[in-house]
This record gives C-alpha cells, sequence and structure tokens, in this order.
C-alpha cells in the first residue's frame, strides 16, 4: 500500500479537526456548486419516505441531512466516514436541524463492517473517486444494499484524484462490482467565489489537492500554487471568480 493510501484511510488531513472547520465554513458554496446534483442523487437512488439510507463518505453531512429529511421519521440515515472530526460536525448539524434519524459511524467504506442487505439505498458524494480500492468499496456498498436497492454517487470534473471522470469509468467500476442497471448522468453546474482570492482559499482547503501537494518541497509547492491561481484567473469576471464544471451521477441497483 503506497503512502498516500495509508494517509486516506486513517483520514489524512481531511481526519483533523482543521479539516472539518474549514469543511464546515465551506458548506455555502458547496450548496451553491451541489446542491441541485445531490437532490438528483438522492432521487436517482430512489431515497424516500420511510427507506433506510447509508451516506458512504458523508464528511460534514450535506447529503446526509438531505437525505434525513426525504426519509422522515419512519427512515434513518447512517452518515459513515473515516474522519471522526467530520462525523461530529454531521451529528451537531443534525442536531441544529431537529433531525432525530441521522447515525454516524466511523469506518472505512472499503471494509463496511454493517450487515449485509440492510439497507434501502446508498449514496456518495464526492467520495468513491479518492478512496485507495474503490472497487472494493463498490463492492462492499453492494453487499449492505437490500436485492433491488439502488446506489449513486456523483463523480466530479476531473481534479486532483477525481479519477472516475474518465469515459466509462464509473461504468466500469460499478459494472465490476456487480450492480446492473448502470446508468451515468452529465450534470452541468458552475463554481462561484466572490472572488479569486476566496476560490483559492477554498482549493487549499481539506481537498486531495492539498494532499497531493504535501508530498512537494516547500518550494514546489508555492510553485504549483502559483500555477494554479494563474489558470483560475481566467474565470473572473466583474460578479468574482465563475468557473462551469461537470458532474457525472452514477447509478447502479443490487
Amino acid at each position: 500500500m503506497t503512502e498516500q493510501a495509508r494517509e486516506v484511510q486513517g483520514g489524512g488531513t481531511w481526519g483533523s479537526r482543521e479539516a472539518a472547520a474549514e469543511w464546515r465554513r465551506g458548506a455555502a458554496a458547496r450548496l451553491q456548486a451541489f446542491g441541485p446534483a445531490t437532490e438528483m442523487m438522492l432521487g436517482l437512488a430512489q431515497v424516500a419516505e420511510g427507506s433506510r439510507v447509508l451516506d458512504v463518505g458523508a464528511g460534514a453531512g450535506d447529503s446526509t441531512l438531505l437525505a434525513a429529511q426525504r426519509v422522515g421519521s419512519r427512515g434513518r440515515v447512517l452518515a459513515t466516514d473515516v474522519s471522526a472530526s467530520m462525523l461530529e460536525v454531521a451529528a451537531e448539524l443534525a442536531r441544529q436541524a431537529g433531525l432525530t434519524n441521522v447515525d454516524t459511524r466511523v469506518v472505512d467504506a472499503q471494509r463496511l463492517d454493517l450487515a449485509p442487505d440492510s439497507f434501502d439505498a446508498a449514496v456518495s458524494r464526492n467520495c468513491l473517486m479518492l478512496i485507495p480500492d474503490y472497487r472494493q468499496a463498490l463492492t462492499s456498498i453492494r453487499r449492505v444494499l437490500k436485492p433491488g436497492g439502488r446506489f449513486a454517487s456523483p463523480a466530479p470534473e476531473r481534479f486532483g484524484e477525481f479519477r472516475l471522470a474518465a469515459t466509462g469509468a464509473l461504468e466500469d467500476a460499478y459494472r465490476t462490482a456487480g450492480f446492473r442497471e448502470i446508468s451515468i448522468h452529465a450534470v452541468p453546474t458552475r463554481r462561484r467565489f466572490p472572488s479569486l482570492g476566496e476560490a483559492i482559499q477554498y482549493a487549499r482547503g481539506p481537498l486531495p489537492l492539498r494532499e497531493l501537494l504535501a508530498r512537494l518541497s516547500r518550494a514546489e509547492q508555492e510553485q504549483a500554487w502559483a500555477e494554479i491561481e494563474r489558470v483560475l484567473a481566467q474565470f473572473v469576471g466583474p460578479q468574482g471568480f465563475d468557473s462551469p464544471c461537470e458532474l457525472l451521477i452514477g447509478v447502479g441497483t443490487k
């Protein structure tokens, strides 16, 4: 196993309290960029009143809370992640929203220690492509779904370690794990920030890019960030930073 894989499994930068705090501060930006696609993901996974739902790589609970609202008091959502700090934020936000149907558990998606055939649906937003062995994760997710249960996961635009953006990659991963009725949906969206500086600040947050750059020397890191800023500057206009991107939502049935 590579050093990077070990860090991701253990939470790495993602597992720190600093990362959880940064992720919480970025909630509004994520809602603007990913909100519609998240709702589409939940719909494609057939998350409905009374469903028991698994949220894999739930982070601070963006999709968990939306799923919990959909399933209502008769349903339940289990948020899982390798980061206890992220899940603490998710649990707190659920309490603040008055949601009593959310549970959290620190668990590696590659080895889901959960009962088989126990969830009506599973979702994973912006996580699957970051798991070292995402094929094993898909197999684990399929195992805990009830027969006929559906799994949906958006794979964002190619950036950092977003490995599943290549044509056919997400579909092949689902098929290899044994899912059927596979479909891939492209959803255009935009990333907007008031300024280039805030876009860079977001990019410097708890994202795969920072994990990758941590392996460079300080001089190489500064050079990389200067190049990133130069490239992103092309998306700055009178209204601030505004860049197009595309999300891919993969759906499969057990």
